[in-house]
């Protein structure tokens, strides 16, 4: 029955709402970020929790002005991802463009896998929609959390591959790494996110000012597996415009000392986020987790 009832409410609501433009749909997003910090103040709490850790040597005048802007963009968030239920290849291509895709078509070329590395910084769900038509002959793929609605997890997924992504879901990571493929593929982890608490998942560093437990999984497969690791910047460059840049971080993962990777690639993105703070997601509890005494 729910099946029925959300496809009902995607096809009457949703999908007549991606088609229209985003200069439009951005007086939604511009409704939507008073009813979410005005009137709701979703998770302002957490948010604001989270910039005072990270920002302790702002004013609080300074760290509203960034609340304030991260709900404006988290709000053009949700309006460009409504979007990509319907927007062509060429416009998602001009609002998300790639800067050097030669970097991973080097790659490509020389027969290599790549690990591309990105955080939940701008807006990485119009990236994943928009590279894979702008660099060469690989499999471009992404790992997904597949949703408990069925339907909508349907949507989404052809939404998001509609132009080349394939995604994986993460139950079947492994089995994407040991299955043999015709040609040289490329894996995109989300790895700023809270990792699953267990030692084998966790790498603690310094992040943001902070004790953190770190994704260690990108780093794990890459070396076990032989993927050559790339960083992927995303820059917002005005609303709804993107700019997405490669950058190489190892060759060769089997020559790597434990931590390297790892530590690499969250430099790159804490300096990300520092050089644009408010784009990224603050609404997670992203400190909750402490360090045990048997945890490295």
């Amino acid at each position: 029955m729910m099946y029925y009832v959300t496809a009902f409410f995607y096809y009457l609501f949703i999908k007549p709402l991606s088609l229209l433009p985003l200069r439009v749909l951005y007086i939604l997003s511009d409704f939507l970020f008073l009813l979410l910090y005005h009137l709701i103040g979703y998770r302002k709490e957490v948010v604001f929790g989270n910039m005072k850790r990270v920002f302790s040597d702002k004013s609080e005048k300074e760290i509203e002005t960034i609340a304030k802007e991260f709900y404006r963009h988290f709000c053009d968030l949700i309006i460009e991802s409504l979007k990509l239920f319907s927007i062509s290849k060429k416009e998602v291509i001009e609002r998300c463009k790639i800067v050097n895709p030669e970097v991973l078509n080097r790659y490509f070329e020389k027969g290599r896998d790549v690990s591309l590395v990105c955080a939940h910084h701008n807006n990485w769900e119009m990236a994943a929609v928009a590279f894979p038509p702008q660099v060469g002959d690989g499999l471009i793929s992404v790992i997904y959390s597949p949703l408990s609605n069925k339907f909508f997890d349907k949507v989404i997924q052809e939404s998001r591959s509609k132009y080349g992504m394939y995604l994986i879901p993460k139950k079947d990571v492994l089995k994407f790494f040991t299955s043999k493929k015709d040609k040289p593929t490329m894996i995109a982890f989300a790895a700023d996110q809270s990792p699953q608490w267990s030692n084998k998942n966790v790498y603690w560093m310094d992040f943001l000012g902070q004790e953190t437990a770190v994704m260690y999984g990108t780093e794990r497969y890459s070396t076990r597996y032989d993927y050559s690791v790339v960083y992927l910047h995303i820059k917002k460059v005005k609303r709804g415009y993107y700019e997405l840049t490669f950058e190489d971080l190892i060759e060769d993962p089997k020559a790597t000392e434990k931590g390297e990777i790892t530590e690499k690639y969250t430099r790159l993105m804490e300096q990300d986020i520092y050089d644009q703070p408010a784009y990224w997601l603050w609404t997670h509890k992203r400190w909750k987790k402490k360090r045990s005494e048997d945890q490295a």
